[in-house]
């Protein structure tokens, strides 16, 4: 069974009906392809060269000790084709670059996510994945059940933005974002996989590579994240390990003292290299989105987040991204967000903390209070 042309044409609307403002599908290649090759040993160099972290998920190998994410059909044998959605989460509202207001911390513009009334909180993953499952039943009724599918919000074995890219949603700028000429990078990405096979007819080309000879997100990257462009092995790649997203919300124990510094008042997430982006600055704000800002959660006060106490943390942010983080987590971020403000006025707390039986939040703490006390040269 194919997809053609048209029934191409019609998955597009149906994502559209189902909330998607950008969609599209691409082949899943054959291993046995140059294209599957030279992706797999990518995939494995990068591991190799230690950039995920430790994110053990990213690491996980078939019996033959081959990354699953390497090659779709390693995991999924039946897949030949990745119907890609994405959803514009851009919100009306300042950037982590703008003025703010003194001691304020930044939570990442995708994690403001609300429900209706925009005070109760949402993960996109909840909100995405039935959206994906109303698509995937509008398929059953078209082509019948012969055929298999899954449907993944960042929880499949496979890399999102390369089949994003393949199925022409956008290009792979080089922040690792996917980039899209109308609506920018801020996109929240779901995807189906299916075992129908895609027809030479409803294959598309690839969206052309627009980020030119601009190195905006390369420069502004404070921690040095994003691997230089020059060298082709590692064009529109990321040491993870080095990202202000991994380091706050990934990365368990304590975060590097040489990288604490450079974190500034990120407490959750960074978009720094989205802020800079100039396909950004037009980017159209969603109008219709499934998941309004809850904008207490913009340039929120530090001594506010520290101020929740465990009932109140999982009062505000249940069933939001920073929920799945955890309060420990998020207390060490605000430490190391309060040492970097330059405010003395946050030492007591910070000497509270110091004595905290958490001992992650107690060395980020100290940290804190001894460089608000011995500020750098």
């Amino acid at each position: 069974m194919s997809l053609t042309l048209e029934d191409r044409q019609w998955i597009e609307q149906r994502a559209r009906a189902a909330g998607f403002d950008l969609s599209g599908i691409a082949p899943v290649s054959d291993p046995s392809s140059p294209s599957a090759a030279e992706a797999d040993r990518r995939y494995a160099e990068w591991i190799a060269a230690g950039r995920a972290g430790e994110m053990d998920y990213l690491k996980r190998a078939d019996e033959a000790g081959d990354y699953l994410r390497g090659d779709l059909r390693r995991a999924i044998p039946w897949a030949r084709s990745v119907i890609v959605c994405a959803v514009n989460y851009n919100a009306d509202a300042p950037r982590s670059i703008d003025p703010a207001p003194a001691n304020s911390g930044w939570i990442a513009r995708y994690a403001w996510s609300g429900c209706s009334d925009s005070t109760a909180a949402s993960d996109y993953h909840d909100v995405l994945l039935p959206q994906l499952r109303v698509i995937e039943a509008d398929l059953r009724q078209r082509f019948g059940a012969a055929f298999d599918s899954r449907c993944y919000v960042d929880t499949g074995p496979l890399v999102e933005r390369g089949y994003a890219a393949r199925a022409g949603v956008g290009w792979v700028g080089k922040n690792t974002c996917i980039l899209n000429q109308q609506q920018g990078s801020w996109l929240l990405l779901g995807v189906i996989v299916t075992s129908l096979e895609l027809a030479p007819d409803a294959l598309t080309l690839p969206s052309a590579d627009r980020c030119g000879t601009c190195t905006r997100c390369i420069d502004a990257c404070p921690t040095d994240a994003l691997l230089a462009t020059s060298d082709p092995l590692s064009a529109r790649q990321m040491d993870a390990s080095r990202c202000i997203a991994y380091l706050t919300i990934e990365k368990k124990g304590s975060i590097p003292a040489d990288l604490r510094p450079l974190i500034g008042r990120q407490v959750f997430g960074c978009d720094i290299c989205q802020d800079v982006c100039p396909w950004n600055r037009k980017a159209p704000i969603a109008q219709t989105s499934p998941l309004p800002a809850r904008h207490q959660l913009v340039n929120p006060a530090l001594d506010w987040l520290a101020s929740l106490d465990r009932p109140a943390f999982n009062r505000v942010f249940r069933n939001s991204p920073l929920e799945r983080t955890r309060r420990k987590r998020i207390l060490r971020n605000v430490a190391i967000a309060m040492g970097n403000s330059g405010s003395a006025g946050f030492l007591p707390q910070l000497d509270a903390w110091a004595s905290s039986e958490d001992p992650i939040l107690a060395d980020a703490a100290a940290w804190a209070a001894q460089r608000l006390r011995r500020p750098p040269a």
